[in-house]
C-alpha cells in the first residue's frame, strides 16, 4: 500500500516536470540535492523529505497539501485590492488549520518559545513535535481539538503542514524572529518570541495540558524527540508524507496513552 502511494506521488512529480519541460538536473538544484538523488526521489527509490516537498510545491505554485495529494490546483494569488481580512482568510485556508484555530496555533507556539525556546536543545524539530503531542494528547484525553492542525508523517517525526506558512506570517507581523545557531556540529533553526502569548485564548484544561507537555519534553533534543515520536501509534500507522490520523490515539500503547480508560468502565 505504501509503495503504491509512493508511485502515485512520484508519477505526479514526473508529470509536473515534463509538463513544464524542466530537466531533472534543474529541479535537483532547486531542492538542493544532486541529480542522482533527485532521480531516486522521482523513481520512488528514496523518500522525499518535507523540506524538499515544500520547495517543489512552491516552485510549481501549489500548496504543500495539494502537491502531496497529487492535485495540480495552483494557489490563487491575492489581488492587491483585496482587504487584509480577505487575504488573511485565504492564507488560513491554505495552511490547513481551521480558521478559528489559527490564533491558537500562534499562541501555543509563542507560549512554548517563552517557556523553553531559549534552551539550547529547543530548535524547530523539538517545537514541531511538541505541538504534535499537545494536539494529539489533548484529543485523546478530551475528544476535542485544541489546535486541530494537520500533521504529516515526516522522516524526522510528525510535522505540522501549516508550520512554515504560519511562522512566515508571524515573522511578517513581528511576533517572532527566526535565527540559526550551532547545536553541537549542526545548524539549528530557532525562534525568538517578540511578544508574550495571549493566554486568555486558552481554557483552564488547555493550558494545564500545554504546561504538562512543555514540562515533560523540555529536556528532549531533536534526536530524542524524533525517536520517541516514531514509537507513537498515530505516526506508525500513517504513510510517508501523508496526514496522521487523530483517531489513532485511541489505539495507543500504555507508554503513550494519556487517558485512564479503566475509569470509564
Amino acid at each position: 500500500m505504501i509503495k503504491s502511494e509512493k508511485i502515485t506521488m512520484t508519477t505526479f512529480l514526473k508529470k509536473l516536470r515534463q509538463e513544464h519541460d524542466i530537466s531533472q538536473e534543474f529541479l535537483a538544484k532547486k531542492i538542493g540535492v544532486s541529480r542522482p538523488t533527485y532521480v531516486q526521489i522521482e523513481n520512488g527509490a528514496r523518500k522525499m523529505l518535507v523540506e524538499e516537498a515544500q520547495k517543489l510545491a512552491q516552485f510549481f505554485g501549489l500548496s504543500l497539501e495539494n502537491f502531496l495529494s497529487g492535485k495540480n490546483t495552483p494557489i490563487l494569488k491575492v489581488e492587491l485590492e483585496k482587504s487584509k481580512k480577505q487575504e488573511k482568510q485565504e492564507q488560513e485556508t491554505r495552511v490547513s488549520v481551521p480558521q478559528e484555530k489559527v490564533e491558537k496555533f500562534k499562541e501555543v507556539l509563542l507560549y512554548i518559545l517563552e517557556r523553553i525556546g531559549a534552551r539550547p536543545n529547543i530548535g524547530e524539530g523539538v517545537v514541531c513535535k511538541l505541538m504534535y503531542f499537545i494536539d494529539f494528547d489533548f484529543y485523546e484525553k478530551f475528544e476535542e481539538q485544541l489546535i486541530g492542525a494537520k500533521y504529516i508523517k515526516n522522516h524526522f517525526g510528525p510535522t505540522p503542514v501549516a508550520f512554515t506558512e504560519i511562522v512566515a506570517q508571524m515573522e511578517q507581523d513581528g511576533d517572532l524572529t527566526r535565527v540559526t545557531k550551532k547545536y553541537f556540529q549542526h545548524d539549528q533553526k530557532k525562534y525568538l518570541p517578540r511578544r508574550s502569548a495571549d493566554l486568555s485564548i486558552f481554557s483552564a484544561q488547555e493550558k494545564e495540558l500545554i504546561d504538562w507537555e512543555i514540562e515533560r519534553f523540555k529536556d528532549f533534543n531533536a534526536t530524542k524527540m524524533r525517536d520517541y515520536s516514531h514509537k507513537d501509534v498515530p505516526w506508525i500507522g500513517a504513510n510517508d508524507l501523508q496526514p496522521i490520523n487523530y483517531e489513532a490515539v485511541f489505539s495507543r500503547t500504555d507508554e503513550f496513552s494519556v487517558r485512564q480508560y479503566d475509569d470509564e468502565l
